[in-house]
């Protein structure tokens, strides 16, 4: 059974280069991606008034691709490092990956 994963990480704006240089201390062979993405969420906190007329939050979205252990230990740095910044992260299992 394929034992790796896809974690995504929604981070505020102005995390971004921090959460990058935590990301590039990890080992990871496939390394990681990001791009910009608008959160939409029915809470309002930590929004601007700009953000709550739009209904959408500007957000960097990573997408790592790591095994399972790896993921655990990213998690649980992430969790100390980063306690309460609102960052939200879903673990997948990785189905397939290969390079065309």
């Amino acid at each position: 059974m394929n034992k790796d994963r896809l974690v995504i990480l929604n981070a505020p704006s102005a995390l971004e280069e921090t959460v990058v240089d935590c990301l590039l201390t990890l080992e990871s062979e496939h390394g990681f991606t990001s791009f910009p993405v608008n959160i939409h969420h029915h809470e309002n906190k930590g929004l601007s008034l700009a953000e709550q007329v739009s209904g959408q939050q500007k957000q960097i979205c990573f997408q790592i691709h790591i095994d399972e252990a790896g993921a655990g230990l990213l998690l649980k740095r992430l969790q100390e490092e980063f306690a309460g910044a609102g960052i939200q992260y879903w673990v997948v299992p990785m189905l397939e990956s290969a390079e065309i």
